[in-house]
């Protein structure tokens, strides 16, 4: 979805707010690259794992033309609601790290697509980012591509040492509470062939990326129905301002504003039989 896909027991996101804060996520300047990568043409049948709010899922849908077929799946009903009107009628709520499709879908659906892309979803999947293949390969025809981009090794880094610290400050586990999964590309690749994918192209990319608001606002959105589920709001808002005091000699510029350093993992692979 853009930002989220850990599947959680309830629904904690908020399609408004999350236009709101990360819109930088489906930014041209941002997506460009994936998008290239992807390369859709027309009549082609893509699946967006992790679709979010639908602005690439548009653009893609653009792309494959009347003659062609996309569909959404993201872990939040918010998000799908949003994503449907915004236009794209063929869009479920799945869990893409072991999906299952809706029935009116799953004949269409199985082991037919031309590509399953995705953008900034994959790395909430630290529950089994095997899965995740695994259901790119049900629904991949041979020779189908599996192009996506998702948060990398050092992806905000300072910020995830930030949270780790205060965190234990408090008492908790960090390791437990992190929600993120941000492999290094020999990692992935890994992983990637003993699912029995070729990989012909991954390569991480440090992005600098302009925050709308505060790391404070940045944090509500990602980490308050993540890593702070379980605790209440005065100490959650507590541990936020920590990490963002110690995040501040590095994250704010002379001006003010809030920046953190993304490194993006962009992976081109092409499903094999195993």
């Amino acid at each position: 979805m853009s930002e989220e896909m850990t599947s959680p027991k309830e629904d904690t996101w908020s399609a408004s707010a999350y236009n709101k804060t990360a819109a930088f996520v489906y930014s041209q300047e941002f997506t460009s690259p994936i998008l290239t990568l992807l390369s859709a043409q027309s009549g082609e049948k893509i699946i967006d794992f992790g679709c979010g709010t639908g602005e690439l899922t548009l653009q893609v849908q653009a792309q494959v033309g009347n003659a062609g077929e996309v569909v959404g799946v993201d872990s939040s009903a918010n998000m799908i609601e949003k994503c449907k009107a915004n236009g794209i009628v063929n869009a479920f709520v799945g869990d893409i790290q072991d999906l299952q499709l809706p029935a009116e879908l799953s004949s269409d659906l199985r082991g037919g697509y031309d590509a399953v892309f995705s953008n900034a979803a994959i790395h909430w999947c630290k529950r089994s980012p095997r899965g995740v293949l695994e259901s790119a390969k049900r629904v991949l025809k041979p020779g189908g591509r599996f192009v996506i981009e998702m948060g990398g090794h050092l992806n905000c880094v300072g910020l995830i040492s930030a949270l780790h610290e205060v965190l234990r400050s408090k008492g908790y586990e960090p390791e437990k509470l992190n929600p993120w999964y941000f492999p290094t590309p020999e990692a992935y690749k890994s992983l990637l062939v003993s699912t029995g994918f070729e990989v012909q192209h991954i390569s991480l990319h440090p992005r600098r990326t302009p925050l709308s608001g505060t790391l404070v606002d940045w944090m509500r959105l990602f980490c308050r129905g993540t890593m702070f589920q379980s605790m209440g709001d005065e100490e959650t808002e507590e541990i936020m301002c920590r990490v963002e005091d110690i995040c501040r000699v590095d994250c704010m510029d002379e001006q003010g504003n809030w920046w953190l350093m993304y490194c993006r993992l962009r992976v081109v692979a092409v499903s094999r039989y195993m």
